[in-house]
């Protein structure tokens, strides 16, 4: 498998990914007395994401052992340096959520809730946790492993649009009608994630802090409830289901950070 295509290589782990977590997703969903006529909830879903996710590492591993590969050409180091990029990007992440949601204050789009400010203590933490998880295994997976082996056989921006492509389609797994909208959001959120690679010099410091923060900043905003939309501006702008991905506010935001990416990418 050392030779074999980029192709051969990604269908391989993804395949293998998800033939080890079926047996498992189908326990799962077995002891949380799930019915097929029922769509998931939310407590229901997370057990089948925190697998899917931890079986990632495993998974790719095999692959790395088939390929004489390393977690190091996919961008994954464990230095000082890369602990500050990722740093730098969740600082990045957060000010660029405190800056949407700022502007649409200011506009009288949307006003915070100040009695829900309270809840921030007891579920901060545990969501950051998962955003963590879920930023650095979206990044190794797409910007990491699958960028770069897209990139042994196609132009790196050829390798960038495909692979944020896979990453906005397979969002469509866990839920479909608010996911739709966001797919364009959602590309152009892949390739930002990949300028974020680039301007590391090939790590995933500043993309896994960058995408774990944006996790972890909307998702608090909605479990705690934080935000109201006043309906002054339409969907358009703030979102179409209140997602900030599916409008126009949350794509400027995309690229507003993305120059900030490139402008360090040139330092």
């Amino acid at each position: 498998m050392k030779d074999a295509s980029a192709i051969v290589v990604v269908m391989a782990f993804f395949v293998s990914w998800l033939g080890c977590w079926l047996p498992i997703a189908a326990i799962s969903l077995k002891l949380l007395n799930w019915q097929p006529i029922k769509p998931l909830q939310p407590e229901q879903k997370l057990p089948l994401m925190v697998s899917l996710y931890l079986l990632a590492p495993l998974v790719l591993w095999g692959i790395i052992w088939l390929t004489n590969s390393s977690f190091a050409n996919y961008g994954l180091v464990s230095n000082i340096a890369f602990l500050r990029s990722l740093l730098l990007g969740f600082g990045l992440g957060v000010l660029s959520i405190a800056i949407l949601f700022t502007c649409q204050v200011s506009l009288g789009w949307c006003y915070f809730k100040e009695l829900n400010i309270q809840q921030l203590a007891s579920i901060s933490i545990p969501i950051l946790l998962i955003a963590l998880l879920v930023g650095g295994i979206e990044e190794l997976v797409f910007r990491g492993f699958l960028l770069t082996e897209l990139a042994r056989d196609y132009p790196i921006w050829t390798a960038a649009i495909i692979c944020s492509l896979i990453f906005a389609v397979l969002h469509l797994v866990w839920e479909q009608r608010e996911t739709l909208p966001q797919i364009p959001g959602l590309w152009l959120l892949g390739m930002m994630l990949v300028l974020a690679r680039m301007s590391d010099r090939g790590n995933l410091g500043i993309a896994w802090g960058l995408h774990s923060a944006l996790v972890w900043a909307i998702a608090t905003i909605d479990t705690a409830q934080l935000v109201t939309y006043t309906g002054k501006a339409s969907e358009w702008w703030t979102g179409k289901n209140q997602k900030p991905l599916a409008g126009v506010a949350g794509i400027i935001c995309v690229l507003g950070t993305s120059f900030i990416l490139w402008l360090f990418s040139m330092l």
